[in-house]
């Protein structure tokens, strides 16, 4: 599959009073054109500003990309300059942010939010801009939209703002979506049908999408790959079959024990993954995960594993298949 978008041996720090966090460390991955990706992972563990290092909106100071390469279309973001960003931004790639409450402005009408990427990227009139921006309210289902053209976002739910947030987004048919945890604060109801408006713009759109989330089950139902991060690097990344049904790396498969199950009986407890991720100001020389893994080895405290590949799709970092270690089952 021809990629749309590759990270390349990425580092991003910022600059706080105690020293330099390290927030990205060497994040490399690939995205297919049409394809759904999810970045998984803690609070923390450096899936946001991954993000928004991509879309060039991470304020610097304090933030610095210390190097790195984001090639997109065979350009690298990283060299563009703001006023050329701005002209990526909206219209070649989009962006659903964490919280529709904040994200919308308050102030302007829903209509004028939609219509204000169409004008600038499009050039389109003031009536044809009104006339596609209704359009994209009815395609994420949004009832009654030109009435709802008018009004501003106090004047919906939190999935409909939600909903509004897509069509800004898709209004210009970006040709990638960066979808930083686009259900985070909807039920699990609206969590649904926000994932299956998703889909259906991609499948009307072609649209390849980036999903930034903690939610394996939203991962489950939409992603086709998945990167799991940990401590601002990536640790395992394979199809979503493979990471669910045969998850490599003790963090993967401690983040699946944690999550609850259709078929879990009623006695049976989930079990966190104990302890704290670590102090990214002083990272571990070894692998992060060692201090909070069961299986960790003296080498783990010393040595950051290499990539290990399962498969030409599944890859893990992890010194447990080392053909020196013992055999660990997978619970």
């Amino acid at each position: 599959m021809e990629p749309i978008l590759e990270v390349k041996d990425l580092h991003v720090s910022f600059s706080v009073r105690g020293g330099e966090v390290k927030a990205v460390r060497g994040v490399n991955f690939a995205v297919g054109k049409g394809e759904t990706v999810a970045i998984v992972g803690e609070s923390g563990s450096g899936k946001s500003v991954t993000a928004q290092t991509i879309m060039r909106l991470i304020p610097s100071p304090p933030s610095k990309i210390k190097s790195g390469q984001v090639i997109f279309n065979g350009q690298d973001l990283l060299a563009k300059t703001n006023k050329q960003m701005e002209a990526i931004r909206g219209k070649d790639i989009g962006m659903i942010f964490q919280d529709p409450m904040t994200s919308l402005n308050p102030t302007i009408k829903v209509g004028k939010q939609i219509t204000e990427g169409l004008i600038k990227h499009q050039n389109l009139a003031q009536a044809e801009a009104k006339q596609r921006g209704i359009e994209m309210l009815k395609l994420v289902g949004i009832k009654n939209a030109e009435a709802r053209f008018n009004q501003y976002p106090h004047e919906f739910s939190g999935g409909m703002r939600q909903r509004v947030m897509i069509a800004i987004a898709l209004a210009c048919r970006p040709a990638l979506l960066i979808a930083d945890e686009p259900t985070t604060a909807l039920d699990v109801t609206i969590q649904a049908q926000i994932v299956g408006v998703m889909k259906d713009m991609q499948k009307r759109f072609g649209t390849s999408i980036i999903m930034i989330t903690h939610d394996l089950g939203v991962v489950a139902g939409m992603a086709d790959r998945v990167i799991v991060m940990y401590a601002g690097e990536v640790v395992e990344t394979g199809t979503s079959m493979e990471i669910f049904k045969n998850p490599q790396h003790p963090y993967t498969r401690g983040l699946l024990r944690s999550l609850p199950r259709i078929d879990q009986r009623k006695d049976e407890p989930l079990i966190p993954i104990v302890g704290t991720p670590p102090d990214l100001i002083k990272p571990p020389v070894g692998c992060p995960f060692a201090a909070r893994c069961e299986h960790a080895m003296k080498v783990c405290q010393n040595i950051d594993p290499a990539p290990t590949h399962e498969s030409d799709t599944h890859m893990s970092r992890c010194w447990l298949h080392h053909p020196m270690a013992q055999e660990v089952k997978s619970s």
